[in-house]
């Protein structure tokens, strides 16, 4: 099979058959072999009547139903899963990817060898209240991910060669950052397209600006995975080492400051009326429990079956 095309949905009724036909024109005019599998993520309108009677009527259609609502990306995780095409595409139901857009980004996966080629939607359709925060999103995520050629990671109309959906886990809130989480995995061919972006024909967005605030908690979190996910005692162990061997320093100097007094008969009060005295100490309790917690990290982290799942390329 040439493409499986993966549409995460939720309210969207009005717009899938129009999606749909938009989606089957395009494939038949270019001939490919083709599925399209939408995800229902516990709609509460007449989004899974209308995908059982596309599927009725057409054999392409594929679906998914979650029994409420969890999220793009375990919808995108579930649709991954199941796709059987050689180039995935995933896009939004609303209609503001265009699917005439398609051809180009399976060739540009297909002929160019990229891994994933993301969209960017230069010219966008939406209020100021969110391409200004998007703007700000996105150059935090090239910074972090050190993907520097994307302008849009968030970006819904995506493509990727099948291995790559197959070796990436898409988990939480994880698909703003599935280009990041594709190079970890060892997928480093990673293009951009521009693509057209349409204003919304039907009902309303689904995100509000909370999405920003855990954007940028997901990517700490996908960073200091990354960096540190089989290493935890390498930042927790040095934090720990370093602020438990200030605060001894400085109890020492505390201590020695207090003996010197004392030998040359200068009366001194006593160390536990300095306040450095309780900052210092504060320094080495902390230091120890990051020790701690970094050397229970590491157990942790070798008693996981995950922790030799390495991305072997092939095999001679």
């Amino acid at each position: 099979m040439d493409i499986s095309v993966i549409v995460p949905l939720y309210n969207e009724a009005e717009s899938l058959p129009e999606l749909h036909a938009w989606i089957k024109r395009v494939m038949d005019a270019n001939g490919f072999s083709y599925e399209i599998i939408f995800v229902n993520d516990g709609s509460t309108d007449a989004s899974w009547q209308v995908i059982e009677k596309l599927s009725a009527q057409n054999p392409e259609v594929k679906g998914i139903k979650f029994r409420r609502n969890y999220g793009k990306s375990p919808a995108l995780y579930c649709g991954f899963a199941r796709a059987e095409g050689d180039v995935v595409i995933t896009m939004d139901a609303d209609l503001q990817d265009s699917p005439d857009e398609i051809p180009e980004l399976r060739r540009m996966i297909v002929e160019d060898g990229y891994d994933l080629v993301s969209g960017y939607k230069q010219k966008r359709y939406d209020p100021l209240s969110k391409t200004i925060p998007t703007k700000l999103f996105n150059a935090t995520a090239r910074a972090v991910s050190g993907i520097k050629n994307l302008h849009d990671f968030n970006c819904g109309l995506k493509a990727y060669r099948r291995d790559v959906v197959k070796n990436i886990e898409v988990y939480g809130e994880m698909h703003r950052y599935i280009p990041y989480l594709a190079k970890n995995a060892g997928f480093d061919k990673i293009g951009e397209k521009v693509v057209h972006h349409q204003a919304r024909k039907y009902g309303k967005t689904k995100f509000g600006l909370d999405r920003f605030v855990n954007g940028y908690l997901d990517l700490l979190s996908l960073w200091f995975l990354s960096r540190f996910g089989l290493k935890p005692m390498h930042v927790f162990g040095l934090m720990g080492t370093l602020m438990f061997f200030i605060g001894f320093i400085a109890v020492i100097i505390v201590g020695t400051n207090k003996l010197i007094a004392l030998a040359n008969g200068i009366p001194a009060r006593l160390v536990t009326d300095s306040p450095y005295f309780y900052i210092s100490l504060t320094m080495m309790i902390l230091g120890t429990q990051l020790f701690v917690a970094g050397f229970l990290g590491d157990l942790i982290s070798r008693s996981s079956e995950q922790r030799n799942n390495y991305q072997i390329e092939m095999e001679l």
